[in-house]
């Protein structure tokens, strides 16, 4: 079965690490209420580049510019297909515009303008 995949690099201050993860299980629970088939929310713990094939990779850190009072977190939303990411989507972006007068004053925990994010078709899976 084809799976597609909406992945996200974000970068956030540790001392609002609790106050984002508190919006990420919101997001969860958003997500998996209009048919998400998994959820992930991962924040960064060993990224320190190592070396492959004698080759040393890039650090998440200085791909993103993380400071040192900042972590990395990657984040992922696994659908059916595109299609199906497609309608997911547009319930959650409705049920989120009906939440933002409530939610209007609130700041966010992260810098969106350093947040990348785009979907992915699924090629190999283990």
């Amino acid at each position: 079965m084809a799976k597609y995949v909406d992945g996200f690099v974000l970068v956030v201050p540790r001392d609002k690490a609790e106050e984002y993860r508190k919006m990420a299980e919101g997001g969860r629970d958003m997500w998996m209420k209009y048919g998400a088939l998994e959820y992930y929310e991962c924040r960064g713990d060993d990224l320190v580049p190592q070396e492959m094939g004698g080759e040393k990779a890039r650090a998440f850190t200085e791909m993103t510019g993380a400071k040192s009072d900042e972590t990395v977190w990657f984040s992922f939303i696994v659908f059916k297909s595109k299609e199906h990411r497609d309608e997911v989507n547009a319930k959650v972006m409705e049920e989120m515009n009906k939440q933002m007068e409530e939610n209007k004053d609130m700041s966010m925990p992260f810098d969106m303008k350093r947040m990348a994010y785009g979907g992915f078709q699924v090629e190999v899976v283990g």
